[in-house]
């Protein structure tokens, strides 16, 4: 398979200035130099890299989370999914994921891919997976966490994101990539 080529496009960083460091994300603005020569600010976000899963039961049915985001101030249905801890591998965080939030672990875990949440301005890389043959087991909830299960049959995906009832990117993008897999076409 051929490579992509790179054309001369990168901003070089001419001068970093940090704004914030917090627990999950740092904030700086950088001064840049552009390829054709002028300067420019870029605000970054540097966010933790973060894994999803696409739980799919042996019922056809995709397990959710329900949870209250503060940020957007809504309740919000999406993936299960958090952060990679510190020396863990996506996968290994992507089962510890699970076990908090929604009680199952998965005998089949199959990496889809990475995207990045939101290249403009955030550095956050997102590992997506298929998760299968799931059995209980559960682990203790993060303490300021409070998710919900919700299930939903294959059947109902495309109303959902019709009627706008998925409004976060990852899941939005984890369940048309489901739609596509099992030949289902949106509304």
């Amino acid at each position: 398979m051929p490579q992509e080529k790179k054309s001369n496009i990168e901003e070089v960083c001419v001068k970093e200035n940090r704004i914030f460091d917090g627990k999950i994300l740092s904030v700086r603005c950088d001064e840049v130099l552009t390829p054709s020569g002028h300067h420019a600010s870029r605000e970054v976000v540097e966010h933790k890299p973060a894994v999803g899963m696409l739980v799919f039961t042996d019922r056809k049915t995709v397990l959710l989370v329900r949870q209250y985001r503060y940020a957007v101030h809504e309740e919000t249905l999406e993936i299960c999914a958090g952060l990679i801890e510190k020396g863990e591998d996506p996968s290994q965080a992507a089962e510890r994921e699970m076990q908090e939030e929604l009680n199952v672990k998965a005998s089949k875990l199959h990496r889809i891919g990475e995207f990045y949440a939101s290249p403009g301005f955030c550095t956050e890389l997102f590992t997506l997976y298929l998760a299968e043959g799931l059995t209980k087991s559960s682990l203790t909830q993060d303490e300021d966490e409070n998710v919900s299960v919700c299930e939903i049959s294959l059947n109902d995906i495309p109303t959902f994101i019709r009627e706008g009832k998925i409004r976060d990117s990852k899941t939005f993008a984890a369940l048309s990539w489901l739609m596509a897999k099992e030949g289902i076409a949106p509304e």
